[in-house]
């Protein structure tokens, strides 16, 4: 026999690969007992999914007792099996939705086990890269505490998980379901990754659950966007969302400070940096309000009348 690891790291044992026939005493140690296989109470049947035995040897094994079945007629037979569960498995919405839940919740919860026939798997992005908050956003939190509360309604061994899940109710499993399936969202930019469809989609799941960022709990900020982007873009951000007066007041600032006073600004603005929206803004609308003066605050206020060249020019620098 063969013992071996398996993929999904479950123990495997590959019996008949040798005929009891060929099997070779151990003279050397003296040893030279061997299994009675006409002993009933030693008879072990075995279908063997890792043997090579050939449909044509199939009449001389027979000759030797109960040989494996070949791998060839175990990969017909099962597909006669696989078939036939995928057409009634098509009639059978509510053991679908379960079979699904099954496959999503091996993957969110028991990352060594793989028991299940779907192929279906909770792919879930890795945040390679990072905003310094993002541990600690509202979303985050959230996630963290819905996975903290089904790691205590589920079994702690993943064999009676089905038994688990058939036991909830509708709701609960509609609600763990979502939970697994929100798990797979990847909504990431990625250079090395170009996937316009995906970004696509993700302006449609933004729709449909009414996501707004802002209520999400982000706003810009010296660390998150306003100290990595260059001044053209911090003067942009403040007048889509205060108006040529407000960034006149900031164009003449060193980067540092422009930062900091922009993040005042900004601050219950609702303004959003163009990847966190769900469609291009609109270039020629017309902002509300955006003609309100703000004055800076005095350490910042001096020298915002010396040069009205220098402001204009600080439009357009970059870092």
């Amino acid at each position: 026999m063969f013992l071996r690891i398996s993929d999904d790291g479950d123990l495997r044992i590959e019996r008949g690969y040798v005929r009891r026939e060929d099997e070779v005493p151990d003279t050397a140690s003296g040893n030279t007992h061997t299994t009675d296989y006409d002993d009933p109470a030693s008879r072990i049947t075995v279908i063997t999914v890792g043997g090579h035995a050939d449909d044509d040897d199939t009449t001389e094994a027979e000759e030797d007792g109960l040989a494996p079945l070949p791998d060839r007629l175990i990969t017909e037979l099962t597909a006669y099996r696989t078939v036939a569960l995928r057409a009634a498995l098509s009639d059978a919405p509510d053991v679908a939705f379960l079979a699904v839940l099954h496959a999503l919740c091996l993957d969110a919860f028991y990352h060594a086990a793989r028991s299940t026939s779907l192929e279906i798997a909770v792919k879930t992005a890795n945040f390679e890269v990072q905003g310094p908050d993002l541990k600690d956003s509202r979303g985050a939190h959230t996630l963290q505490e819905k996975h903290a509360y089904w790691l205590r309604q589920l079994p702690d061994d993943a064999d009676e998980l089905w038994d688990t899940l058939t036991a909830f109710d509708a709701d609960r499993r509609a609600a763990l379901f979502a939970y697994c399936a929100a798990l797979s969202v990847n909504a990431l930019h990625e250079r090395w990754n170009r996937a316009p469809g995906r970004y696509r989609h993700a302006d449609q799941l933004t729709q449909a659950l009414q996501l707004d960022m802002v209520e999400a709990g982000w706003t810009p900020t010296v660390e998150n966007y306003l100290g990595r982007v260059t001044k053209a873009r911090i003067l942009e951000a403040v007048r889509e969302a205060k108006g040529d007066t407000a960034t006149q007041l900031i164009a003449h600032l060193k980067k540092g400070d422009m930062a900091k006073e922009a993040e005042r600004l900004l601050a219950g603005t609702g303004w959003l940096p163009e990847p966190l929206r769900v469609s291009a803004p609109d270039t020629d609308a017309e902002v509300d309000g955006v003609e309100e003066t703000e004055a800076l605050p005095d350490f910042l206020s001096g020298g915002a009348d010396d040069d009205a060249a220098e402001s204009s020019d600080a439009l357009q620098e970059s870092e």
